[in-house]
C-alpha cells in the first residue's frame, strides 16, 4: 500500500491494466453480485431529489421497484445500495439495442436533464473504496467478469489509474490526481 494525501493506496492501482470492454462483458458490473451500487449519503439524497428526470431513462420494472421500495436499501454492512430488480440487476439499469447494461442515471447525466453522473461507486470501479479511521483505502477489486477490461487494459497498456483519471477526479480533485501519477510514474521506473 502507499500512502498519499491521507489516501491508502493499492499497488495494484498502479501495476493493473484495465479499460472497460462493454461489447465483450455487455455492462455484466449493472447486473451480477451480492448487493446495488454502494451510494454515498448525498448520492442517495441526489437521486431523490432527481429521480423525475432520471425515470425516462428506466426501465418499467426498476420504475416500479422504485416506486415500492425506494431508490436504496441498507444493504449486510447496514450501507445503502441501490435497489435491486429481481435480487439481480440495479433498478436504473436500462439495455440498449446491443442488450448491453448501461445507467439511466449517467443517460440523464450525459443527456443534461441532471448535473451528476452515476455513483462515484459505479465510476470509480474496479477500484472500491472503503473508509477507514483516518484514511480511504483505494483497492483494486477483481471480478472475473472484467476479464475482458483486463485484457483489453493490457493490450492498450492502461494502468487503473489511468483509465480511472475522471472518476478520481471527480472523488479527489485534479491535485490529487496529479500526486497519484507522480506515483505511477515512480513506480514505473
Amino acid at each position: 500500500m502507499i500512502e498519499l494525501d491521507n489516501k491508502l493506496i493499492s499497488e495494484d492501482i498502479f501495476s493493473k491494466q484495465f479499460v472497460c470492454n462493454l461489447g465483450a462483458c455487455k455492462g455484466a458490473c449493472c447486473v451480477e453480485g451480492d448487493a446495488g451500487a454502494p451510494l454515498e449519503s448525498e448520492e442517495k439524497e441526489l437521486i431523490e431529489k432527481n429521480l423525475t428526470k432520471i425515470i425516462p431513462f428506466m426501465r418499467q420494472e426498476g420504475i416500479e421497484k422504485i416506486a415500492n421500495e425506494g431508490v436504496s436499501y441498507a444493504d449486510f454492512d447496514g450501507e445503502q445500495v441501490t435497489t435491486l430488480v429481481n435480487n439481480k440487476e440495479c433498478a436504473f439499469v436500462f439495455f440498449d439495442e446491443t442488450n448491453t447494461a448501461k445507467c439511466a442515471i449517467e443517460k440523464s447525466y450525459r443527456e443534461g436533464e441532471i448535473k451528476f453522473n452515476k455513483p462515484i461507486s459505479c465510476h470509480l470501479y474496479p477500484i472500491r473504496v472503503k473508509k477507514l479511521k483516518y484514511y480511504d483505502a483505494l483497492d483494486y477489486n477483481r471480478w472475473d467478469i472484467c476479464s475482458p477490461a483486463c485484457t483489453l487494459g493490457e493490450e492498450l497498456k492502461v494502468p487503473v489509474y489511468k483509465f480511472l483519471k475522471e472518476p478520481l477526479i471527480r472523488k479527489y480533485g485534479e491535485d490529487f490526481y496529479e500526486k497519484l501519477e507522480l506515483v505511477g510514474k515512480e513506480l514505473l521506473k
